[in-house]
């Protein structure tokens, strides 16, 4: 019975997993969320420039669907020309100690990798 148990819980850890993995895959949406976990606010160009190798046509695309996941809000401001701001929003903002993880992983990574 206990081992039912243990296995249900798995079950649900993995598809809570599945379901992180789901919204947050692919080669750039991790970036652009550090991006701005770094940065409040950004313009376009500016992660475009944060993130290194991703094409406009890319950057609009995943910028559009963490939209939609509600993880950024895109703000168009009445200037000339007109400007548009990204940010996280608050639900965005519960990732940032995700990002904080990854960055320190990533530095250990680093180092056991290239041997320093």
């Amino acid at each position: 019975m206990a081992d039912n148990k243990l296995q249900n819980d798995c079950k649900k850890k993995l598809m809570a997993i599945h379901d992180a993995m789901y919204v947050l895959s692919g080669k750039w949406k991790i970036s652009i969320i550090a991006s701005l976990c770094y940065h409040d606010k950004r313009r376009f160009s500016e992660i475009l420039n944060d993130v290194s190798g991703i094409s406009n046509k890319m950057l609009s695309k995943e910028l559009k669907e963490l939209e939609m996941n509600k993880l950024v809000k895109r703000t168009v401001l009445d200037t000339q020309p007109v400007t548009v701001e990204y940010q996280l929003t608050p639900y965005g903002k519960s990732l940032q100690t995700i990002i904080d993880s990854l960055t320190d992983w990533g530095t250990e990574h680093r180092k056991v990798i290239i041997g320093k």
